[in-house]
């Protein structure tokens, strides 16, 4: 039995999930957990290793032989790979095409969903990905999922690719295509595909801005769980 409840936030890229797991976690004194940076940490290790992609037998032996940690923080979340933070480097187009790669596996996922379930098992976590809520944690107290106008989530990435030192740097067409590659990826792979758990709450985030999203979640939230008590979040 859990003593608080497991929010789980699925969608696609660009929908504002990852900030709106840190507002929530900040707001309910919650743990965020990353889940997506679980799979860019392994696909690091992979490109590092110059690893075929479409291989699953070797990434799963190498997901076997990797320690990845989480580690929560005021506003981000600290990823260690082996012991070595790498949370900077996760970011890079590189690392998020490779994990999109290795994420159609059915044998990677496996192995990172018995780890994401032993992380949030006791409850008290926001928990952001692609199949929280329909695979990792189907009994997940409380269930949003996001998105937007593709359009609008491809602007979205490109700016925030923007501000950050790239391995590549890219062209706001070609961050459009990679988005509408990998969202292709995630919806028609077999194990695990991107879908909207039955019981989610569906936000449409194409004209929400981050404060009204965080509004509309705690509100929500609120009214299945009174007790929980809310502080602003910066």
């Amino acid at each position: 039995m859990r003593t608080r409840p497991v929010i789980a936030i699925d969608g696609p890229s660009g929908v504002g999930k990852s900030t709106l797991a840190a507002r929530l976690a900040l707001s309910l004194h919650f743990t965020k957990l990353d889940t997506g940076a679980m799979y860019r940490a392994l696909a690091l290790k992979a490109l590092e290793q110059d690893m075929d992609f479409d291989r699953e037998a070797p990434l799963v032996s190498l997901a076997e032989s990797t320690n990845i940690t989480l580690e929560p923080t005021t506003h981000a979340t600290r990823v260690l790979l082996d012991t070595r933070d790498v949370t900077l480097r996760l970011r890079d187009a590189d690392v998020t095409q490779a994990a999109s790669r290795i994420s159609v596996h059915p044998g990677v996922r496996r192995w990172m969903v018995a780890r994401q379930r032993t992380m949030g098992e006791h409850g008290g976590v926001v928990m952001e990905g692609r199949d929280i809520g329909t695979v990792v944690f189907p009994d997940a107290e409380v269930k949003f999922f996001l998105d937007a106008a593709e359009e609008v989530r491809g602007e979205r990435r490109f700016r925030q690719e923007a501000r950050r030192p790239q391995v590549e740097s890219l062209s706001e067409d070609e961050v459009r295509s990679r988005l509408h590659e990998r969202d292709q990826r995630d919806r028609t792979r077999a194990a695990s595909p991107l879908v909207a758990a039955a019981d989610a709450v569906h936000l449409d985030t194409t004209a929400l801005n981050a404060d009204e999203a965080l509004a509309r979640s705690l509100q929500i939230i609120g009214s299945r769980f009174p007790g929980l008590a809310a502080r602003p979040a910066r």
